[in-house]
């Protein structure tokens, strides 16, 4: 069962591009319609509340959001020639009956006040539901495990629980109605029973029974469904505040891509360095749910989906997701919704516009030129098995996939500023690997091209890395070190960016309490290859996510654990070497943390919200400024942007639909001289389920575009 709601997805490539970009821009041009007006209720002017406006008369489901101001007057800008829902969501309101609206009408809207606190609290954000959840108090950690109280034994703190309860959030919301309520509990002779069926089934079923058991499974059913019944029994959460100040200029912009089921992960609008590049061109995102590439022209509201390709037959690559054998789900029974052999995770634009993916190739077998017993310096060096996924680009202008086997894994991508444009990559798991793409573009050598190093640290410090060296240990060991030695470790790398003062790579790990690794290629890899790490301090925060730089080499990761932002300074650090390394405590002073705004959890000082990945916004494609980081509110429908130098948030919430769990974003510069108009950011929903979002199993994911513009009427 599919259905696209308003998709053009059988669109063959000449009809999309049938088109020029400059009549796709003229086109844009001529449809600046406006819809005016005032929000008013019983208790007078409503201030800080949304007008939604909705159209499905276009290509693709088209949107447009925005902010009443002090007077509760609004002004939705830049619509295209259709017929309009209007109508009025905000804090403390129910939804208004939808009115049907043209551009060039003048309305007053009548919101009205919600008569119950329960009424009220339908329309908060998933994190404000998820501060009602009752955690385990700190004294009881230690955990003593199913025969002492029930806590994992491996838990050694209340933060370690609390990290365990934000990993469910990498794919989906922990609080939004699909997740709080449990509509078939009567079913069940206890709302635990029916907590643990429900996570068991369907194609992730596996995986979230996994991180309930990780709780110590019994306590963690009854956290759950003790949160469940109260909400049931008519607790709610403490209400979120409406948008205020620069929260007001905020104008939101949607368009539906992707179907019903698609899981994308990122869109990428751009060249990170260089947001001029893809100018009033298509937005692209990925499926990895189904090996989709999505594609969406802003300027006429069309969308389309292409599939990824392999080298081989689709049927002889194993799908990331079980496609058989699994407890039938609540909206779809036994059937595989998901199928993604190709797996594809990352897009990233290069300067010619090209559309870089990570994404299987073939199967997880290395050749041999990736083994032991290769010429290949790298692999003599340290060889690669098996690699999970590749990469590849889709060109625009030729309409055709290039595909690339790496030997190292893949997952995150990013382009060195340097003349090579070296494209580096996350999710080596032993290596971090990267690609020449200069090289590549000349010769058309993959192995030629690609190269990569393990990463391990100068403990013996003596400013090289030499063989033999301490390896890693496995969970559970006592590790043992020599500090004559040098020291490999494992990554675990998510997330990777280069520094663009001196193009060294960074990496982020997400395993508590999160880690930064700094690797230096040197001037002749893998030889010349030397790591640092560092760790954050747990005590200050913890799970690092994302991971991003601005302009003056700092480094900005949002903590998803302990929801905070914090960045990192390395000309803070005057220990780089020798045995005091090796646990990456040598620089805590070069790290700061800003605590992210919204609710803790109760007798905690730990906010809810979780941070899937974040961005710096170097070029100040959104109208904050340069260097301007971005978090994903992943679990608060927003984009949560901070002022570094007077620490002021700016969140930009998503109202509408409910279930706004970015993953990535980026932004773009249309045309620098067009001022508000001609710059913004882009993100997605990516939730690990589509049918999260507020709307249900036949809602599709939306593109959302972010500006700001001078004032809340500002046109």
């Amino acid at each position: 069962m599919r259905r696209i709601c308003g998709l053009a997805v059988a669109l063959t490539l000449a009809v999309f591009w049938g088109a020029t970009l400059q009549e796709r821009h003229a086109a844009a041009q001529e449809n600046t319609g406006v819809i005016t007006g005032t929000v008013t209720s019983g208790a007078g002017a409503e201030a800080g509340v949304w007008v939604i406006a909705e159209t499905d008369d276009l290509e693709t489901v088209y949107r447009k959001i925005v902010v009443t101001d002090d007077d509760g007057r609004f002004l939705l800008p830049e619509l295209p020639e259709a017929t309009y829902d209007i109508w009025v969501r905000g804090y403390g309101l129910v939804d208004s009956q939808p009115l049907e609206l043209s551009p060039g009408a003048n309305v007053t809207l009548t919101a009205s006040v919600a008569a119950t606190p329960q009424e009220a609290a339908q329309v908060y954000p998933s994190n404000y539901w998820l501060s009602l959840i009752d955690l385990p108090d700190a004294h009881e950690f230690p955990g003593t495990g199913e025969d002492g109280n029930g806590i994992n034994e491996q838990l050694q703190s209340q933060s370690e629980w609390i990290n365990v309860l934000k990993g469910c959030q990498r794919c989906h919301q922990v609080g939004n109605e699909r997740t709080r309520v449990v509509p078939d509990v009567d079913d069940f002779d206890s709302t635990i029973a029916a907590w643990d069926d429900r996570t068991q089934r369907g194609q992730r079923g596996s995986l979230m029974s996994s991180f309930i058991t990780q709780f110590g499974r019994q306590r963690g059913l009854e956290m759950v469904a003790d949160w469940s019944e109260r909400i049931a029994a008519g607790a709610v959460p403490p209400a979120p505040p409406r948008p205020s100040g620069i929260e007001r200029n905020v104008v939101i912009t949607q368009w539906n891509w992707g179907d019903n089921v698609a899981f994308v992960h990122d869109e990428v609008s751009t060249d990170k360095r260089n947001p001029r590049v893809n100018a009033n061109g298509p937005i692209y995102g990925v499926d990895i749910g189904n090996d989709f590439l999505l594609i969406t022209d802003p300027n006429v509201h069309q969308s389309s989906m292409l599939k990824i390709p392999l080298r081989v037959e689709r049927s002889t690559v194993p799908s990331m997701f079980q496609t058989e054998g699994f407890k039938a789900w609540r909206d779809f029974g036994e059937e595989a919704v998901w199928n993604d052999p190709a797996n594809p995770h990352n897009p990233m634009l290069d300067a010619e516009g090209r559309v870089w993916l990570t994404t299987r190739v073939q199967g997880v077998n290395n050749p041999a030129w990736c083994r032991e017993g290769s010429d290949n310096p790298y692999a003599q060096y340290y060889p690669v098995d098996r690699a999970g996924r590749h990469t590849g680009y889709y060109d625009p202008k030729t309409e055709e996939f290039e595909l690339i086997h790496t030997c190292f894994g893949t997952h995150h991508l990013q382009f060195a500023e340097d003349d090579s444009d070296t494209l580096y990559f996350s999710g080596g798991g032993q290596v971090v690997g990267w690609l020449d793409t200069k090289m590549y573009d000349a010769t058309g050598d993959e192995i030629a091209s690609q190269g990569w190093c393990p990463t391990v640290l100068d403990t013996n410090g003596d400013g090289t890395i030499t063989k033999p060296w301490n390896e890693p240990v496995r969970r559970g060991e006592e590790a043992e070190f020599d500090p004559a030695l040098d020291t490999r470790i494992i990554a675990g790398a998510y997330g990777v960016i280069t520094n663009p003062l001196d193009n060294a790579v960074w990496l982020v790990s997400d395993r508590y309490p999160g880690e930064l690794v700094r690797l230096d290629p040197g001037d002749n890899p893998p030889e010349s290859c030397i790591s640092e790490l560092y760790t954050v301090p747990a005590e200050h925060g913890y799970r690092t996510r994302g991971l991003d730089v601005d302009r003056n080499g700092i480094l900005w990761a949002a903590l998803a654990g302990s929801s905070h932002f914090a960045s990192f300074d390395r000309s803070k650090c005057t220990v780089f070497n020798g045995p005091s390394v090796r646990d990456g405590r040598q620089c805590d002073d070069g790290w700061n943390f800003y605590k992210v705004p919204g609710p803790d959890f109760a007798g905690t000082n730990i906010g809810t919200d979780f941070h899937y990945y974040n961005w710096v916004d170097q070029f100040n494609t959104l109208g904050l400024g340069e260097n301007v980081p971005i978090a994903n509110g992943s679990s608060s429908d927003s984009l949560l942007a901070l002022l570094p130098e007077t620490g002021e948030w700016v969140v930009m919430r998503v109202p509408y639909p409910h279930g706004f769990h970015s993953r990535g974003l980026d932004g773009r510069i249309d045309d620098p001289d067009g001022g508000w108009k001609g710059r913004g950011v882009y993100a997605t929903y990516g939730a690990d389920a589509a049918w999260h979002v507020e709307g249900g199993p036949v809602e599709p994911g939306n593109l959302v575009r972010f500006q700001i513009r001078p004032h809340p009427l500002a046109n």
